[in-house]
């Protein structure tokens, strides 16, 4: 286990979270992939995603919506963040920031003064499978731990449902 699996997994003990985790193949950390390969459901899948707002001094967040829906960056969250343009991180500006790869960016970890939104939808799980920190490791986590973490705030309507 590498340093910073150790850390996602310090911080779900602190959290007290009800959690199990999943070594899977790095190849399938992408969500749609991992959902076929191992056998989860996309309605219990949720993606950490890092967005940045554009300009020389960009602001940072991290947004959980369910794998079903799609993040409302241009609406919802830019007004969130009080920006005038925002978009999703790049791959590179997500690792600097955080550590961690696409497929395995997690909600737990996040470095400190990290805004963390999320959307309501994910509240309503009975658990579910986020990344572990790595592309080798998944989390299958009861929610209910996001409505109690520092910095994390719950969100109506932070991603738009298909139509």
């Amino acid at each position: 286990m590498d340093a910073l699996e150790q850390r996602v997994l310090d911080t779900l003990e602190e959290l007290g979270a009800d959690y199990d985790t999943l070594r899977i193949d790095p190849d399938l950390a992408d969500t749609a992939a991992f959902c076929e390969h191992y056998g989860y459901s996309l309605d219990d899948s949720a993606n950490c995603i890092v967005v940045a707002s554009r300009g020389d001094d960009p602001i940072h967040a991290a947004c959980l919506n369910l794998a079903t829906t799609k993040l409302d960056v241009n609406k919802r969250v830019r007004k969130l963040l009080g920006v005038r343009r925002l978009s999703f991180a790049a791959a590179d500006a997500t690792r600097d920031l955080t550590g961690m790869e696409i497929g395995g960016v997690t909600p737990f970890g996040l470095p400190d003064g990290l805004a963390l939104y999320v959307d309501a939808d994910v509240m309503d799980r009975g658990r579910v499978i986020v990344g572990g920190g790595s592309r080798g490791l998944k989390v299958h986590v009861d929610p209910e731990v996001f409505g109690r973490m520092p910095g994390a705030e719950v969100v109506e309507s932070l991603a738009l449902r298909p139509d």
